[in-house]
């Protein structure tokens, strides 16, 4: 082939298109064996072990990956690590999928009897639903394609893809009849970007003691001016004791500057937010942001139930926590 931009283009496209038509087929074969499938990974009060060789067990990582954080207990093992020990990781209470396009594996045919001893339930993903591994199960998903996208017909590509697309369409159906839901895959996920917007407490990422700025109610205005300059939050809270009494803002300094006043003399509370908006302590991080955009502020002050200050944050402390 020509190396010109419309036969590159050209090329990536039928991959596209054979794929999408191996996606296709496979989405009309949805049925009986798929509902089978479900209903007893369901039942399976242990894990679900993903079996399979070379390219089949790399998309079976996958699948048991997304089997695992959406609500099904699964991980994977590889079928020559099996015959060597690696079958002590599987129980009576487990359920095994097996994964291979031709279904003649000879790594996985070797330990089904083993399997089959033990009465464990075999389900099998296979191109070839003829084969020695779709006999030998209880339960056989057709994941079969009409060609492979590579030119070959050697590589495989569109088998993996509707390989990987089954193994999807199985952990997403388990995620709804679970009713698993996004504070669920959180709990699995807490370092990840959703993990953090929904597990982080406010108390994870306010700042406490000499970080929150604050000065008393009665204070000068260059009093709190310098202590907003120190702190670098924007603002300053106005405090009796430890009771919140309000707020100053830039934007309260905006206003009050356009004035024209002699601000020598000036009680901060003249010129400050008397009811200002906060954030309970015992409130998700997530919801501090909801707060700033419905307000369009950037700062929050966070206090306890009886009104005391106990924090303060920002927009740029839950932008570092990762929240938004």
């Amino acid at each position: 082939m020509k190396q010109t931009a419309s036969n590159i283009i050209q090329q990536a496209r039928s991959v596209f298109d054979v794929e999408q038509n191996g996606l296709s087929e496979l989405r009309a074969r949805i049925g009986d064996s798929f509902v089978a499938a479900i209903q007893t990974i369901m039942a399976c009060k242990g894990h679900v072990v993903v079996i399979g060789m070379g390219k089949s067990g790399h998309i079976g990582s996958k699948i048991s990956a997304t089997l695992a954080s959406t609500g099904t207990p699964a991980f994977s093992v590889h079928p020559g690590e099996a015959s060597h020990g690696d079958l002590g990781m599987i129980t009576t209470s487990d359920l095994v999928l097996v994964i291979s396009n031709s279904g003649e594996t000879e790594e996985v045919l070797a330990i089904l009897p083993v399997l089959k001893r033990q009465g464990i339930t075999l389900i099998s993903m296979t191109g070839k639903p003829d084969s020695r591994l779709a006999h030998n199960s209880d339960i056989h998903l057709d994941v079969s394609v009409s060609e492979e996208a590579c030119p070959l017909g050697l590589a495989p590509t569109a088998s993996t893809t509707a390989t990987l697309a089954m193994g999807d369409a199985l952990a997403v159906t388990l995620l709804a009849l679970r009713g698993f839901t996004k504070e669920d895959f959180a709990r699995s996920h807490p370092a990840g970007s959703l993990g953090k917007r929904l597990l982080l407490g406010i108390s994870d990422v306010m700042r406490v003691g000499d970080a929150i700025p604050q000065v008393h109610y009665q204070a000068s205005f260059n009093e709190a001016l310098l202590e907003m300059n120190q702190k670098g939050l924007g603002m300053t809270a106005l405090v009796d004791g430890s009771q919140l009494k309000g707020v100053f803002t830039d934007g309260d300094l905006r206003r009050t500057l356009n004035k024209r006043v002699n601000f020598t003399d000036m009680c901060i509370k003249d010129v400050a937010t008397l009811n200002p908006v906060t954030i309970s302590v015992d409130k998700m991080a997530v919801e501090a942001a909801q707060i700033m955009e419905e307000k369009a502020i950037h700062s929050l002050l966070v206090t306890n139930q009886s009104g005391q200050l106990v924090g303060a944050l920002n927009i740029h402390d839950l932008l570092s926590a990762g929240v938004v």
